[in-house]
């Protein structure tokens, strides 16, 4: 048994974690820099209301809740993937973002399992873009 079993198991070790891509995740510099280059578009995962509430302001964002609010609670939108791919293709380069970088990531990581070859998460979500003093688009506030 010795060496074949332990080539099989690095086999299908190597297999089992080769089938899950990693998610690239970027500082908030780096996003605005991909997102200033108009080859990315920007998908905020938060839901509609904290999108409405502020945003980063880039040309053409996406809103697209990860996860939304319901009688029961906060739940996994079931309809994420489909709604992105009405949306996007799986060949659009995307920076995800959210409020701190939790939604986006695991956001990001399923697209990336539903082939979507460019994605990368913004790390530090709207919260860290605010802190940069980065540009926001804000509802106007009524007198």
């Amino acid at each position: 048994m010795g060496i074949s079993w332990i080539i099989l198991f690095f086999g299908i070790l190597f297999l089992v974690c080769s089938s899950f891509a990693e998610v690239v995740t970027i500082d908030v510099h780096a996003a605005k820099d991909l997102l200033r280059s108009r080859h990315h578009r920007y998908l905020d995962v938060r839901t509609t209301e904290e999108f409405n509430n502020g945003h980063v302001d880039v040309e053409n964002p996406l809103n697209i809740p990860y996860m939304l609010f319901t009688a029961e609670g906060r739940v996994k939108n079931p309809h994420f993937v489909e709604q992105v791919l009405a949306a996007c293709s799986k060949d659009d380069h995307l920076v995800v973002g959210c409020l701190s970088g939790v939604r986006s990531l695991h956001a990001s990581t399923e697209l990336i399992k539903a082939d979507f070859k460019h994605v990368s998460n913004m790390g530090g979500g709207y919260t860290a873009w605010v802190e940069k003093g980065f540009a926001v688009k804000k509802p106007k506030e009524e007198l």
